[in-house]
């Protein structure tokens, strides 16, 4: 494959940067949560575009341009919902929603108006109408509508309906969750499709963090040349150099290995379904991994404003810890790559954990 960008994807990650660099707020530790402002932004200058086909007015994009777009997001720390919103719903009800779905909630999400959330587990449906709950679901508390998954399908709720509750919560860094409750709600079916806008949603995590790690990695080699101990630098130091130079490898390695997951997603129809999972997995695996390193890397390298909950690099040290989880950490994402590489003659996966010790 060839890991060049296209050049929409060049262009809508220049324009996102911008934006968000002009928008984008750093708001205090634990405050927050929905930048309205970078969001209409976004909607504004066509950005959000990139879930609508063209043949339906569009930008006609694909994920490989949105996942450009997610780098910036992660890059600004941007408190906007694209990736649930746009990359994960607003793609799914384009793709597999009626015209009428496309026109009450696809095209407000695109002019920046609504906000759409996902929950993939917790929920139960019955003569197409959903119940359950489920904690922490990203955006949450901003959301007009929900798809959710459940019992084998994937459902559209919207948000004002009866049975709906909806509690935000307040993330580690932003108050940007909910907790989703759903009693009896009638919702839209759209066919089973929870597999589809799970590999989406988690290549799009990857793309976001590589922007995170990416910014983060940037900020503290700055930090690493201009910070005195003992008058030297701390870059000139060996341990130090070391240290940045395993973050590097690891930003590039979250970088190929989402770029190669979108591109097997979208790119090419020939891809077996199986190899492009391998690659998803793979991908969030690095995600998880590296990004856990390069978030303690910065931590650690700018030592006690690290831990400043006031300093910018706290707020990419939390995005970094919430991306490594969402949609599975390091360790799920390997259990998978071995069920996938095992075949499908491998056993269904059950780890009841060590064998008991032998009868004396």
């Amino acid at each position: 494959m060839d890991f060049t960008p296209s050049e929409a994807s060049a262009d809508l990650a220049a324009l996102t940067r911008r934006l968000l660099a002009d928008k984008a707020t750093h708001d205090p530790h634990g405050t927050g949560g929905f930048d309205t402002v970078s969001w209409t932004a976004l909607g504004q200058a066509g950005v959000l575009d990139a879930a609508l086909p063209s043949s339906l007015g569009g930008g006609g994009y694909g994920l490989l341009e949105q996942c450009a777009v997610l780098t910036e997001i992660g890059r600004a720390v941007a408190a906007v919902p694209y990736l649930s919103s746009i990359t994960m719903a607003a793609s799914a009800l384009a793709e597999f929603g009626t015209p009428e779905l496309v026109e009450r909630w696809v095209l407000p999400v695109l002019r920046g108006e609504r906000v759409l959330a996902v929950a993939l587990s917790g929920f139960t449906a019955s003569d197409g109408r959903v119940s359950g709950a489920r904690t922490a679901v990203p955006f949450g508390a901003f959301a007009h509508g929900f798809l959710v998954a459940a019992s084998g399908e994937v459902f559209l709720v919207d948000a004002a309906a009866a049975g709906v509750s909806v509690r935000p919560q307040q993330a580690t860094d932003h108050a940007d969750a909910a907790l989703l409750s759903l009693s009896e709600v009638p919702g839209v079916p759209l066919g089973d499709i929870g597999e589809w806008l799970r590999l989406r949603g988690t290549v799009g995590v990857c793309a976001q963090q590589l922007g995170v790690v990416e910014r983060a990695l940037e900020l503290t080699a700055a930090y690493a040349a201009e910070r005195k101990q003992f008058d030297h630098v701390i870059g000139g130091f060996q341990a130090v150099r070391q240290r940045l130079a395993d973050a590097y490898l690891d930003v590039e390695a979250v970088r190929l290995t989402t770029l190669q997951a979108a591109w097997q997603l979208t790119a090419d129809p020939a891809v077996p379904a199986a190899s492009a999972a391998e690659a998803v997995a793979t991908a969030k695996f690095w995600a998880a991994e590296a990004g856990h390193r390069v978030a303690h890397t910065a931590v650690h390298v700018h030592g006690g404003v690290g831990i400043d909950v006031d300093h910018v690099v706290h707020r990419y040290f939390t995005a970094a810890k919430r991306l490594e989880f969402e949609l599975g950490s390091a360790t799920p994402q390997l259990l998978t790559l071995g069920d996938l590489l095992a075949g499908p003659t491998s056993a269904t996966r059950d780890y009841p954990g060590p064998p008991a010790p032998p009868a004396a």
